[in-house]
This record gives structure tokens, sequence and C-alpha cells, in this order.
């Protein structure tokens, strides 16, 4: 079901891998994008999407997606997955998500906060005293995020797998009684 889903949802917003091995822009890549796991939706594939798009989504640059569909290339992992999960971090939720890492790499590396405040002209404005805890809080969460969408994709698949095989191994029993039943009647 879960499969399902993705795969309307993938066919829905993602163009045609066809189209995409055929644009003029990635002939560069050449054989590498006719890799089956780029497209297909498989455990491995799908987990290793995850984990490369969730740790791009924490590189602070505007380059995330093409670092991303390096990665998927590079793991073999789902081009389209890794490159959507990119948008975790998106104009809404990026100065929240940074801030936070921000906040991380302080307490790891044991700093106070710097003078001033934590906003958008302070980073852009050189950077100062910020760039060391942010960058470092950008990668543990990175790091973080990717192992737990690596490790959650991985759990929710092999539930998923379990789950479909115990109701068909329930809806054969069924039958299978159902049609005992239905003979021993039958002979009377």
């Amino acid at each position: 079901m879960a499969k399902e889903l993705i795969e309307k949802m993938m066919h829905r917003f993602i163009p045609d891998p066809e189209v995409i091995k055929r644009h003029k822009s990635l002939q560069f890549l050449g054989e590498k994008l006719h890799d089956p796991n780029l497209w297909h939706l498989n455990r491995r594939s799908i987990s290793l999407a995850f984990a490369v798009g969730l740790f791009c989504a924490w590189i602070p640059t505007p380059t995330q997606m093409a670092i991303a569909a390096a990665g998927a290339i590079y793991f073999r992992a789902n081009l389209p997955v890794s490159v959507a999960l990119v948008w975790v971090t998106n104009p809404l939720t990026m100065p929240p998500l940074f801030y936070f890492a921000y906040q991380v790499g302080l307490d790891v590396m044991n700093q106070p906060a710097a003078e001033g405040n934590f906003s958008l002209t302070s980073v852009l404005s050189g950077l100062g005293d910020v760039w060391q805890p942010f960058l470092l809080g950008c990668l543990i969460m990175g790091v973080i995020s990717a192992t737990v969408g690596y490790f959650g994709m991985k759990t929710f698949w092999a539930y998923h797998v379990k789950k479909k095989w115990t109701h068909r191994h329930e809806k054969s029993h069924k039958k299978q009684t159902h049609s005992f039943f239905h003979a021993i009647e039958w002979r009377r």
C-alpha cells in the first residue's frame, strides 16, 4: 500500500525517467542515469535516498538538489526521492531548522551564543563567530537525519512487507478453511 502510494505520487509530480535520461544537460552523466536503482522503488534504493536527501537538506548552499542528485548517483539511491527530500529545508522551514543547527553546534562546542543574535543579516555579513557552530550543527543534524531516515525507511519497509505477508497468509488460510467446510456441507 505504501509502495503504491509513493509510486502514485512519483508519477504525478516527477517527470518520466526516460525524459530525464534524454535531457541534453544531463548527457555528461552517460550510462550512470540508466542504473535501475536510480528509478525503482525497492528497500535499498529508497532507504539510501532518504539518507542522501535528508543529509543534503542540511547543507546550507543553494546547490542542495545538485549535491543530492550526485549523491544518489554515487550511492545508487532513488534519484527523484533523494532530490525531493532536500525540500525539507525550504524557504519557510530553513530559518528555524538552521537556527536549531546553530544551537546544536553551540552546545557541542560548549560556546555561548555570539554577540547580537543569529539572523540572516549576521550570517550574510561575514558569519563572524557564527559559522563554526552553525556548520558543525548542520553536519551533526545531517548525519542524524540521514541515519534516522535510512534505518526508519528500512524498518518501515520491513514492517510493511511483514504486514502484507501476514494479510496474504490470513486471507489464504481463511479461503482454505472456507473451502474445507463448504466441501463438508456439500457431501451431506
